[in-house]
């Protein structure tokens, strides 16, 4: 399931990834564009700040659009089968730290693309993320963060 050359996106996560790739492609580029072209005509570009911002922004930009691309290449969609014997991608897991079992935390497995874990979306391959795959209820996992290692029992997965 952590294929590294997979990226796993639900279907809205795809239809996200094709709405910011298609602003890029049609509106950012062209707002670029204009900015280097305005640049441009003021001449002596050595010492020109708009000029080496509106590169720069280019730069970044064009280098979005090529990551949006591979990973539309290699998305595969997270479908859900409706089994919950097991933490996989797509799956809400609840999770309690030990010693603090009174204050379980929820967590939706993701892919990258779609992490957002101020709102409990965490990324598969995430230390969380990665640790809870494939746990069952009532295991305790073993979780190795930067901030050091977790124990979590898995409470429940919906």
């Amino acid at each position: 399931m952590n294929n590294n050359n997979v990226v796993y996106v639900t279907e809205e996560g795809i239809e996200k990834i094709k709405e910011e790739l298609d602003y890029l492609k049609n509106v950012r580029r062209l707002e670029i564009s204009q900015r280097l072209e305005q640049a441009i005509s003021h001449g002596d570009l050595t010492e020109n700040a708009d000029y080496d911002y509106a590169k720069q922004e280019q730069a970044f930009v064009e280098g979005r659009i090529k990551d949006l691309e591979d990973s539309l290449r290699r998305a595969e969609v997270i479908e859900n089968d409706g089994r919950v014997d097991v933490v996989r991608i797509g799956c809400t897991v609840t999770v309690a730290e030990e010693g603090f079992e009174d204050e379980p935390e929820s967590y939706h497995i993701v892919g990258v693309h779609e992490a957002d874990p101020s709102n409990g979306r965490i990324s598969n391959e995430s230390p969380i993320g990665r640790a809870l795959l494939g746990a069952k209820v009532g295991q305790t996992i073993d979780v190795r963060a930067p901030a050091g290692s977790i124990r979590m029992v898995v409470q429940a997965i919906e």
